[in-house]
């Protein structure tokens, strides 16, 4: 879809598509020799996770890292956002209602007591929110996305296909010791492509290993390459780091 249409179809401007893609929150899956913006069914599926987290008062900065993050998972992602519009949406009903108590109390139909003036205001975090920021905003590594937004789109095409192909590799011996020849070689590729983007101490690529089992998103997202690679993994990552420290 041209970027008239999705701004026609989500009842947003076209300014704020080409904002998204300016600052890299949204960028077209294509874009035509005449310089059109071409949007994927893909790209559609995360304007709403966009605007679902701008409903619920994240900042762009923030919800760029979110999506961008390791560990996000849409999925789960949407669950969080039905618990957290739900929060909202009972709050609402605390705060209309005590409108309507006020009216009626203005015009002398009942009394009110001081604490039901104040029935629904809420100052605290939403418990839904904090988890989100938590889980998917604070983690993610400031250094690795301004590298990344510096990136041209060839650039992170690229970036992308080595990512994958490192991922196929480990893929392949991943019935393998996690000490032998062929994983540690693997895990230097690994240690040394992530420093690219980064700047992981062996100490953080042994964590981050172990985060790769203990975390359901991350397994799930690295046993798609072969069943099984994100314990290999984790199990050959910690054998890198003890043996190169």
């Amino acid at each position: 879809m041209k970027v008239k249409e999705v701004a026609d179809l989500v009842g947003i401007s076209v300014r704020t598509l080409h904002h998204y893609d300016e600052i890299g929150l949204l960028t077209p899956k294509n874009t035509t020799e005449s310089g059109y913006r071409l949007y994927s069914s893909d790209n559609l599926e995360t304007l709403q996770q966009i605007l679902f987290f701008r409903e619920l008062g994240f900042p762009l900065k923030q919800i760029k890292e979110i999506i961008n993050s390791p560990s996000f998972d849409r999925t789960e992602a949407l669950q969080m956002h039905r618990n957290m519009l739900l929060e909202k949406r009972n709050r609402l009903d605390k705060m209309i209602a005590t409108i309507d108590k006020t009216i009626q109390h203005t015009k002398g139909e009942l009394n009110m007591s001081e604490k039901e003036r104040f029935e629904g205001f809420d100052f605290s975090h939403n418990p839904y929110e904090q988890e989100a920021r938590d889980r998917w905003g604070d983690k993610a590594v400031d250094e690795s996305n301004a590298k990344m937004n510096k990136m041209s789109k060839e650039e992170k095409k690229a970036f992308e296909d080595e990512f994958n192909a490192i991922y196929r590799k480990l893929a392949e011996i991943r019935h393998t010791s996690p000490e032998s020849d062929a994983a540690q070689a693997g895990m230097k590729e690994w240690y040394d492509f992530l420093n690219k983007m980064g700047n992981y101490s062996l100490d953080a690529f042994k964590g981050l290993g172990q985060m790769y089992v203990d975390d359901e998103r991350f397994t799930k997202n690295i046993d798609q390459f072969g069943e099984g690679l994100a314990v290999f993994m984790r199990d050959s990552m910690a054998v890198y780091a003890d043996r190169n420290k």
